[in-house]
Formats: structure tokens, sequence, C-alpha cells
């Protein structure tokens, strides 16, 4: 996981160190439009429908097939070149030659190098009618410009053509109105492929920023960004080329080379995924509007691409197994926690029923112990009432052998032990079986027929009550001291274990 916030950071860093704040804005934007591309195709292709509709209507008709045939160009070539053949069969004359060398101007972008020259140097440019010349010139300076950008790699070639492009751009310059957007964009371009940067970033800057420069704006912007690129500023360079894309989008142009080389700058600074997606849609593009030129260019950058998306990929898996690993520690964790949670509650559960178990035998002490207290106030009521009447009588002698041969005190003992026997063995129901697992076979106590409790059990009761010193159990039992020391040390000779048999006394449970 810190691996892969690294990774982001030091990306983050790079994008920070290239750019400025103008590219990343422009990117959201470029973004955006490419989520639109479907539609913006779309609603070309009905316009070019419709036309085509009406060219089925009217197929005689030139200026409609010129029409169709320029509604192709930059959105499907093949089809483009199949009406402009159509144009040059089916006219003649100065049609013909439009026809002609508007074909000429896109045969580059299909390969034909050869064809595509020979076609346009077949024309004689003194039988061009002067209203058509701009279009002638800038077919001329379209079709070079191509093989220009063809010959990269042979450098003679290269300036051969850029040469000859150059040429026909002057002479297009010559022929256009000073005024027109056309003119200026031209102008900017001519200063551009003549080493004038900051002329040609004025005239081009202007045409960008005005609605009647809106058909040149892709074209605008490419070329400043080159002029960014050639003065060191990156984030001009990405933003312009990202304004040039955005412009290729909205007007539905396949033929594009904008977004192809925003790609490769953004795999520069380690943005892989938009790279891969720029440079996917390039190339998508190039296919789609039948440009093997522009698919020849893509194809350049795109085994790069893919093997750092490859790389990224296998670092986001790996960022991944780290990520399953961390989440089934977790899930080990979170099963032991519930585990030791449910014992925990276990626990708990048997304390409370434990606690319980002790509240109700706390009940059951206070409600024999009032009970107790009421039959022995009574008995001493009565006790009283008989006193009273006996001295009133004057039969103070039988009174005297009333106290004197105990049979009262012997009474309320007998009392005593049957509500005491009752209390304990209710909340110590095991206890009498308990206590013979503590004494060998032979001490076994053993009671008499009806008897619940006899004077052994009932010491070893009040031990586990907690009366534990035997001046106090003699008190309660109405028996001598040595007459319970006496018993205590019999029951503990009859153990087991004689050292620990009070204290296993007071570990029989109240559930036993």
């Amino acid at each position: 996981m810190s691996r892969l916030i690294l990774t982001w950071i030091l990306i983050a860093g790079v994008a920070a160190a290239a750019f400025g704040r103008r590219a990343p804005e422009a990117f959201k934007e470029l973004d955006r439009q490419l989520d639109l591309r479907t539609d913006y195709l779309d609603r070309r292709q009905k316009r070019i429908d419709s036309l085509a509709l009406k060219h089925r209507e009217f197929s005689e008709s030139p200026a409609l097939l010129l029409e169709l045939s320029e509604a192709f160009i930059g959105f499907d070539n093949d089809s483009a070149l199949v009406y402009l053949t159509r144009g040059v069969e089916m006219t003649d004359s100065a049609e013909q030659m439009r026809f002609k060398w508007i074909r000429s101007s896109l045969l580059p972008l299909a390969g034909f190098f050869q064809k595509a020259e020979d076609d346009f140097l077949s024309i004689e440019p003194d039988s061009v009618p002067l209203h058509l010349l701009p279009s002638y010139y800038d077919s001329g300076r379209q079709l070079y410009s191509y093989l220009s950008a063809f010959f990269e790699s042979y450098p003679g070639h290269k300036a051969l053509y850029a040469s000859k492009a150059l040429e026909y751009q002057q002479k297009l310059l010559d022929v256009l109105p000073h005024h027109s957007a056309e003119y200026k964009y031209n102008l900017g371009e001519y200063y551009l492929l003549t080493g004038s940067d900051v002329r040609a970033k004025v005239l081009l800057q202007e045409i960008l920023d005005t609605p009647a420069g809106e058909k040149f704006s892709a074209r605008a912007a490419h070329h400043l960004a080159i002029i960014a690129r050639n003065s060191g500023d990156n984030d001009s360079y990405a933003y312009y080329l990202a304004r040039s894309a955005i412009a290729d989008l909205k007007s539905a142009t396949r033929e594009v080379a904008s977004l192809q080389e925003l790609g490769a700058e953004v795999h520069s600074w380690g943005d892989i995924s938009r790279a891969h997606r720029y440079l996917a849609v390039a190339v998508e593009n190039a296919v789609e509007c039948g440009a093997p030129l522009r698919m020849i260019e893509s194809s350049k950058s795109l085994p790069i691409i893919e093997r750092a998306h490859n790389a990224h990929i296998k670092s986001w898996r790996r960022n991944t197994y780290w990520i399953m690993a961390c989440m089934a520690v977790l899930l080990i964790g979170l099963g032991a926690t519930l585990f030791l949670l449910h014992r925990e509650m276990k626990r708990m559960s048997a304390l409370q029923s434990k606690l319980k178990a002790a509240n109700y035998a706390k009940e059951i002490y206070i409600s024999r112990f009032l009970e107790l207290c009421s039959i022995y106030m009574d008995k001493l009521n009565q006790f009283c009432k008989i006193s009273t009447r006996k001295i009133a009588a004057g039969q103070t002698d039988e009174l005297f052998r009333m106290v004197k041969s105990g049979k009262f005190v012997e009474e309320q003992s007998k009392e005593f032990y049957d509500v005491f026997d009752n209390a304990f063995l209710h909340l110590y129901p095991g206890f009498v079986d308990e206590v013979n697992a503590l004494l060998q076979p032979e001490g076994k106590i053993e009671l008499r027929e009806g008897e619940r409790m006899n004077t052994d059990l009932r010491i070893l009761a009040f031990m586990r009550l907690g009366i534990d010193e035997s001046a106090k159990i003699a008190q309660v039992l109405n028996y001598s001291l040595n007459t319970i020391y006496a018993y205590r040390n019999r029951l503990k000779a009859r153990a087991i274990n004689r050292d620990t048999f009070e204290a296993d006394i007071m570990r029989i449970d109240s559930n036993a």
C-alpha cells in the first residue's frame, strides 16, 4: 500500500515539475470531450448522410459532389478519395483539375506518394482560374507538407519537400485577402516555418482567440504548441496540444496529430493510463479515417506505452496482492478478536449466571433469616407469656424445672436445624454428595432415614457459608467449643486430602 502511495507521489511530483496550472486543466477538459467523442462523430456522420442523400438525387451536380468529398476529408479519407476520383472522372476542364489537386493533397495519407506528386504536377498552374488559385496552392502546400513529414528519417528528402511546401505557402499568401483568417493563419505558419516564432505566435494566438479563426483553431493551437516546445515551455506545449485535440474532437476530425503527440508527452511524466488512452484514440482515428501515415506515426509510441502500461498493471497487481494479504491478516485478526469476544461473552454470561445464583442465594438467606427471626420472636413471646402465667400463679418451682430441663432449648434447636437444613440444601442441593466425594470410602457420612443433615454436615455447612470460627459455630449449634473442635478434627481425619479439606469445602458450588 505504501509503495502505491509513493508511486502516485512521484508521478504528481514529476507532473508538477513538468507542467504549471494550465496543462492539467486542459487535460481535464480533453478527457471530458473524449467522453463525448461518439456524439461528435455521430453528428458529423448525419451531416454526411444528408449530403449523400442529396447527391443520389442530384448525381450530376459537381458542386454537391465536391461538398460531399470535402465533408469526408479528415473524417473518412478513403470515402473522400472515392468521391474525388468520381469527380475527376465525371468532370472536365477547371472542375476536373480542382478535384484532381484536392485528391493529390490526400493521397500521401493513404501512402500513394508518387502518384500524389505526379497528379499534382500534371496540372499546369497557368491553366488554373484565378478564383481557384487559393485552393490549388493550399493543396500543393498540404501535399508537400505530408511528404516532408513522411520522410522524417531522410533529412535530404524532408528538406526538399519542406522547401516546396514553403514555396506553395508563399504563393498562397500572395493570392489570399490580407484581412481573412486564412491569410493570418498561413502567414503565422509561414513565420513559424521560417524561424520567426515571436511573429508567428502573435498571429496564431489571434486566430485561436477569435471566432473567425475557428476553422483553423486546431492547427493554430498545434503550431503554438510547437513554438512553446521550441522555447522549453512544457506547460504551454501540453496546453496547446490539448487545445488542438479538443478542437479536432469537436469538429469530429479523425486525421489528427496533436492527440498522439500529447499521448507521448504525458507518457514522459508518468501518466501511463492517460497516455495509453490518448494514443489508443489517435490510432483508432487513423484507422477509421484511412490515414496510414498517421497510423505509422502513432504506432511508434505504442510499444513503449504498452510496455509501460504492462509494468503499471504489474505494479497494480503487486499492490493488489499486498492489499489482499493485509486484508487476510485483518480478517484473521478480526476472526481471532470475534472468537475471544465470544469466549469472553460466554465467560461473562457464566459470571452473570453465578451472580444471579448468588443474588438468589442472598435472597434465600435473607428470607430464611427473617423467617427464623420471626419464629424466635414468636417463641420468645410464648416463653414470656408462660413465664408470666407461672410467676403470677406462684408456680415458680415448676417454671424453674422447665427451664432447667433444657426441653425448651432443645425444641427450639430442633426447629432451627430444620429451618437451616431446608434453606442450606435448597441453595446447595448436592452438598452431601460433594462432601462425601472429599472423604475416604470408610469415612463417608451416612444419614439416617428422614434425616436431611447431621451435626458433621451442619458444621461443614457453616464453614461453606464463611463461618469458620469454631466458637461461633458452637454458639449457633448450641454445642461446647471442645465438641466442635472434636467434630472438625474427626472430619479432617476422614478426608482424602487433609491439608486442603477445608479449602475444598469452600469450593463446593451452590449449583452442585
